[in-house]
């Protein structure tokens, strides 16, 4: 697969093959991809809270809030859910400002997961303090992003953006997910 392949499978999964597990090598090797990534000032505050455990996964999905468009959807049914997690942690101890990081290095981590076959999500809408005391993780760990991985059990299809220009995404009656893109031509602003 080329790189423009990988760009554009790389979308925003959220059905999954539950039961076709993410091996912790890969977990490993995906973060790994994230730390060769560039780091604002070198300073690389990030740490990775690593999940394939079915328990662990249950917990963690129980903080999370899915699809912000899809407002009768209340998230994957059982057997559709992620089968590994990473929770970026920003090190409050190493450097204070991550947001830049966090973005790089979820992307870093996505496009490597579409290369191994794999898909998942970037997920910012959770309940964080109920995710900190579910899992234990330090204080001096801000928590900016959650990645929710798997084999895709979804297809998404990017379409241009409609007469009304609206940005939302929706799902077909054969639950296809279509999400609008703005045009080339609308994005660059000046060209030479």
């Amino acid at each position: 697969m080329d790189f423009a392949d990988i760009i554009r499978k790389n979308r925003s999964y959220r059905r999954f093959h539950e039961n076709q597990p993410i091996h912790g090598e890969i977990m490993r090797e995906l973060v790994n991809y994230a730390r060769f990534s560039a780091s604002s000032g070198n300073m690389q505050g990030l740490k990775f809270y690593l999940s394939t455990d079915p328990d662990k996964n249950s917990l963690i999905f129980s903080t999370v809030s899915w699809a912000y468009y899809l407002k009768d959807w209340d998230g994957p049914e059982t057997g559709e859910r992620p089968s590994a997690y990473v929770i970026i942690l920003g090190d409050t101890g190493i450097y204070k400002t991550i947001d830049v990081d966090v973005g790089i290095a979820a992307q870093s981590i996505l496009l490597g997961a579409v290369s191994l076959g794999y898909g998942g999500c970037m997920i910012g809408s959770l309940d964080r303090v109920s995710l900190r005391k579910k899992l234990d993780i330090p204080d001096r760990y801000e928590i900016p992003l959650l990645i929710a991985l798997g084999k895709p059990a979804e297809s998404i299809v990017t379409e241009p953006l409609g007469a009304n220009g609206s940005i939302e995404y929706w799902r077909d009656e054969q639950q296809v997910h279509h999400v609008p893109k703005r045009s080339l031509e609308e994005l660059i602003i000046y060209s030479f």
